[in-house]
């Protein structure tokens, strides 16, 4: 309607337009900068809150509840401040753009005018001509305070599509090669040699080769650093290696589904996830889908049923975030009881009564020497007392492979790693 009131005045409009919306391009690219330092900054307070308060009792042990209460103040002033410039980044975005655009109007009243002086146009085209670019500028306005939202969601999601992005290192291949069927249980590392990413120069696995038979159980020590949590790492295929194969079930873990390979193998770790919900919930996720018998029968076997009956609902009862409302030894026997749930053929011990009183670690290493009867097992221990009845043990140091035999014939080598480590912890007891 703005073209067949006035042609002319119409093309003033439009060559306007780049004029216009230039600039709001500009602003929108600082609004997005600004937003996306607005979510960076809360994301650093939200994540140091939920640090502390899952540590909140090292924050009391050590009387540090004002420096987290400073530090956590801090961040949140540099989130208020980035949320600020973002909102002004924002306000000036629409400012600008209503200013241009209603400068525009203003530009094609006076020029109107001048053809009404002049007698080129009737006082009644130039109102209906200006009614229709009200109606345009006003539209134009919300559309410029849209694209400043736009690009404030924008700049808070590109953390998002950033991860999104993100390509796994570790992936199945395009055709897996099938693992057997039933599963063997069977373990095998062929010269493998394996450095962290953030330690290309320092190889944690130098060259390790052995190979476990089906229901056999192999100890894994040495000395902090030797690379026996590495083992699992490759195992469990967190990490592929540089050099070398890691098999199971005489399939190389690169060629296999990784989920499947991972279905095959229940593992206890050190330093056990608890997550946020009920006991049974916990028990639960070794094997979606479990019924509360088969949850209630893992409990048993771990000896855990017995704390678990006393909770105030039993295995209903909410453990909080990360479990803190259970002791260190509760947790381990809830990890103990989520692999038996598993029941997978490949079991990884990871210092699984490390954090057991002495009658607990009784019962817990009676439920599993029963959990790891048929069942290819791999325990990584500091404390020997716990493995003197592995088939076989493998002494690691700097990454390799230094010694290996059963409880006796490495203790009976004088100079031996596993001599000097066994001397140094059955004499500390025999002397305590």
């Amino acid at each position: 309607m703005m073209i067949v009131t006035s042609p002319q005045l119409s093309g003033l409009v439009v060559g306007a337009i780049p004029l216009i919306v230039l600039p709001i391009i500009v602003f929108g690219r600082r609004v997005r900068k600004r937003s996306r330092a607005a979510q960076d900054t809360l994301a650093d307070a939200s994540a140091y809150a939920s640090e502390a308060i899952g540590a909140v009792r090292a924050f009391q042990s050590f009387t540090n509840e004002l420096f987290a209460g400073r530090f956590y103040g801090g961040a949140v002033d540099r989130a208020f401040g980035a949320a600020r410039l973002a909102v002004r980044a924002r306000a000036g975005l629409t400012a600008f753009a209503i200013f241009l655009i209603f400068s525009s109007v203003v530009a094609v009243l006076w020029i109107g005018a001048q053809g009404v002086l002049a007698g080129t146009m009737s006082p009644g085209t130039l109102g209906q001509f200006l009614l229709y670019a009200v109606f345009a500028a006003g539209a134009l306005g919300a559309l410029s305070e849209v694209w400043g939202e736009i690009q404030q969601a924008t700049g808070a999601a590109e953390r998002l599509t950033e991860l999104l992005g993100e390509d796994p290192l570790i992936a199945s291949p395009a055709n897996p090669e099938p693992l057997p069927e039933p599963p063997l249980g069977t373990v095998g590392f062929d010269e493998v040699t394996f450095a962290y990413p953030t330690r290309p120069d320092d190889s944690a696995a130098h060259a390790l080769g052995f190979a476990i038979a089906p229901g056999e159980t192999v100890a894994i020590v040495g000395p902090s650093g030797a690379g026996k949590s590495t083992i699992f790492a490759l195992l469990m295929r967190q990490y592929d290696p540089q050099a070398g194969i890691v098999r199971v079930d005489g399939v190389d873990l690169r060629r296999a589904d990784l989920a499947e390979a991972r279905r095959r193998m229940a593992i206890v770790p050190q330093d056990v996830t608890i997550l946020s919900g009920s006991v049974a919930d916990n028990i639960g996720f070794g094997k979606p889908g479990a019924t509360r018998a088969e949850i209630t029968e893992a409990a048993k076997a771990a000896q855990a049923h017995g704390f678990i009956s006393e909770l105030p609902n039993g295995y209903d009862t909410e453990v909080g975030e990360r479990g803190v409302t259970l002791s260190g030894g509760q947790r381990q026997r809830v990890a103990i009881a989520r692999a038996i749930l598993r029941d997978a053929p490949i079991l990884l011990l990871d210092e699984a009564t490390s954090a057991l009183d002495a009658e607990s670690e009784t019962l817990v290493q009676k439920a599993l020497e029963t959990l790891m009867e048929g069942r290819t097992t791999l325990v990584i221990a500091h404390r020997l007392a716990t493995i003197r009845k592995a088939d076989r043990i493998l002494v690691m140091d700097r990454g390799r492979i230094v010694e290996e035999g059963n409880h006796a014939s490495l203790s009976s080598k004088k100079d031996g790693v596993y001599a000097r480590l066994a001397e140094l912890q059955f004499g500390a007891e025999r002397a305590a």
